[in-house]
């Protein structure tokens, strides 16, 4: 088909070449503007503009698509892209900005969403942490027909992926990108031969992921080991957890952790043991082992490692 692609983060660069190695036509791609990163806080390309531009694929970086609304020259100019490069549909994924009904509707096929939950549940921002903080088994991806809604339109197609017991966001993050990519390509075959059709989302089980908030980071230590742990996958990497320890001034951040098999009688945060095998820390109900650590400022270490740097403070 002819496309247009909309989208920014890693997670939608790998559905962009997904769909250029399956033949479409990519006319256009739509990112979000060069962001600061790294130390020295340089503009950046998003991996979506990074691989467009060396494919050759004209790229616009609008700061809004809304005519009435901070940037209508640059949401005119986009309008007016899109309608040169008359897109059979458009891919979204990960794109960050909301699409104005004129965008929804220009497109023949419409828009298509790459979205990494099995909707309805998760639908919002934030669905792969969410699903593993949740304690879910299982998640998946799926392509919708966007609509003016938050993640509510009809779905063309699913596919489901098991939550490892160990697995971290940045994990499975790598596994439903490769899932979107692949389900995209199937969903716009499907739909290219007529025998894919569109139908509602379920009205049971609606849930929202929230965007993940810097706050979040910090464990709250009255909470369950069970919790805890998950929230340790679930912000690694960003915005990753943390925790105080005695002796040190700042917050130590908690790459690795998991659910100690022993109980305490003490308070929560209380640290119960230090050693090779783990930071066992009492929380409201159970014991967190910490298992991976960085200090301010450091590098990731094992715990092992950061026990005899923190026990030689």
């Amino acid at each position: 088909m002819r496309l247009v692609f909309a989208g920014t983060p890693e997670f939608a660069r790998v559905a962009l070449d997904a769909l250029r190695a399956a033949g479409h036509e990519i006319v256009l791609v739509l990112t979000q503007p060069d962001r600061p990163a790294g130390r020295g806080l340089k503009l950046t390309p998003s991996p979506v503009k990074q691989a467009a531009v060396a494919a050759g694929i004209p790229v616009l970086q609008p700061r809004s698509l809304r005519l009435d609304g901070k940037y209508p020259d640059e949401a005119a100019q986009a309008q007016a892209a899109l309608h040169d490069a008359a897109p059979e549909a458009m891919v979204v994924a990960a794109y960050g900005l909301i699409l104005p009904q004129w965008t929804l509707d220009l497109p023949r096929r419409g828009c298509l969403n790459i979205h990494a939950s099995l909707l309805p549940r998760w639908r919002g921002a934030a669905p792969i942490q969410r699903a593993i903080e949740a304690g879910d088994a299982q998640t998946g991806v799926t392509i919708m027909q966007m609509d003016a809604g938050l993640d509510t339109g009809d779905m063309l197609l699913e596919r489901a992926v098991n939550i490892g017991a160990d697995q971290t966001a940045a994990a499975l993050h790598d596994a439903l990108a490769q899932v979107g990519g692949e389900a995209i390509v199937e969903a716009l075959l499907g739909l290219s031969e007529n025998r894919l059709h569109a139908r509602p989302q379920p009205e049971a089980g609606v849930t929202y992921a929230a965007k993940l908030e810097k706050a979040e980071a910090a464990l709250d230590l009255t909470q369950s080991a069970e919790l805890l742990a998950r929230r340790v996958r679930a912000f690694n990497p960003v915005p990753g957890a943390s925790v105080r320890l005695p002796g040190l001034d700042e917050p130590v951040k908690v790459w690795r952790a998991q659910v100690a098999s022993m109980t305490a009688d003490a308070a929560p945060g209380s640290v119960i043991r230090a050693d090779a095998q783990g930071i066992d820390i009492a929380t409201g109900a159970g014991v967190l082992r910490l298992l991976e650590l960085q200090k301010a400022g450091g590098k990731r270490q094992p715990v092992d490692v950061f026990v005899r740097g923190w026990q030689g403070n």
